[in-house]
């Protein structure tokens, strides 16, 4: 099956990727794993990421691809399949799966979308960094720490207490 998919070179892009069991835990218990299958990508297929959190279920990512490339849908191919060899075979597996050679820990598509502009990616910056207090795991975004607020904190686009009193999800696009 073939979805429309945004493929422009160079762009910009926010990503929700999920676990097929989104009660699952296995992106923060495998943090590290997932971050080794994103570097052995990013080798290979380099791209920058911009702004990342990973919650137990569920990711949201902003790349921005190299000038003349627009194949993320590799990448995340790639990365979701670095991430799986490194995860216990004790997931339970659809025949649909087994046909096709599948592990049952990915939703098989992604929310994909093309930032527009400088606001737009703010937003998605602020809806990225926020999602750990959306979701009720932290009391602010500083203290959850699979996010890549820690480097904006560090290079000094945020403060600490960044985030701290804003209604949950106001103002960040879904």
């Amino acid at each position: 099956m073939h979805y429309r998919r945004a493929l422009i070179p160079g762009g910009t892009y926010f990503f929700t990727v999920a676990l097929a069991e989104r009660k699952s835990t296995l992106l923060t218990e495998h943090a590290d794993g997932l971050r080794e299958a994103v570097r052995v990508v990013k080798l290979r297929h380099p791209f920058e990421i911009v702004a990342m959190v990973v919650l137990p279920d569920h990711l949201h990512a902003i790349w921005r691809l190299p000038p003349g490339d627009a194949d993320y849908p590799t990448r995340w191919s790639l990365i979701k399949a670095g991430f799986s060899r490194g995860i216990p075979k004790d997931e339970r597996i659809r025949s649909s799966r087994t046909a096709k050679r599948e592990r049952g820990i990915w939703q098989r598509r992604y929310w994909e979308h093309l930032i527009r502009d400088d606001e737009d990616l703010q937003a998605h910056v602020d809806y990225i960094h926020h999602n750990p207090v959306k979701h009720g795991y932290v009391a602010q975004a500083s203290a959850w720490p699979h996010s890549s607020i820690h480097r904006y904190i560090r290079m000094g686009l945020v403060k600490a207490n960044w985030g701290i009193g804003v209604e949950t999800g106001e103002g960040y696009g879904e």
